[in-house]
């Protein structure tokens, strides 16, 4: 897919976004996503992202991936908490079978994700992060927040921050089929 100003300009992109478009040459979707990170402004790569995500499916996809990618955050602080967990994973039946029954098994673990991550902030933001990644890939309406706390919860843990933006990035290329 190619980036224009005519499509940022539709897509309500911010003047100073159009611009530092303007001042460089590419138009391919996946190079300007991953150029983006790569230059350190991950949240317009997270903003191009989100404005080519065209179904359901694809955010609950790139939500599921990035929750796991920073999973082991809240695992490695709560081993018995299984909330965030089961919000992947009653995220996943929903993507293998987008029932009724799963849709509300995932509205079920939203809601019971959220406790954890409420209750993870008071004691450590990073692990916080996670949790809320988790239960934003539970709630397809909210998850293009998922990559921007998974972010939040690399940083605040100390982890390369970067890398997992990119790998992120690189899955969502290929969900959005870039």
């Amino acid at each position: 897919m190619k980036i224009t100003k005519d499509w940022l300009q539709k897509n309500n992109a911010c003047s100073g976004g159009v611009e530092r478009f303007l001042s460089q040459n590419e138009t391919d979707a996946a190079k300007i996503i991953l150029g983006l990170i790569e230059c350190g402004r991950p949240e317009d790569s997270r903003w191009v992202m989100q404005k080519l995500i065209t179904t359901k499916k694809q955010a609950v996809l790139i939500a599921v991936f990035t929750a796991e990618c920073v999973l082991d955050i809240f695992e490695k602080k709560y081993p018995d908490d299984k909330r965030p967990r089961n919000a992947i994973n009653a995220a996943k039946a929903w993507l293998k079978n987008p029932c009724k029954k799963t849709k509300n098994a995932a509205a079920a673990a939203y809601i019971a994700i959220y406790t954890a991550a409420y209750a993870a902030n008071a004691a450590d933001t990073a692990v916080a992060y996670a949790a809320y990644a988790a239960y934003t890939a539970a709630a397809a309406a909210t998850a293009v927040f998922t990559p921007v706390y998974a972010a939040y919860a690399t940083k605040a843990a100390g982890t390369d921050k970067k890398e997992v933006q990119l790998k992120i990035a690189n899955y969502a290329i290929k969900v959005l089929k870039l």
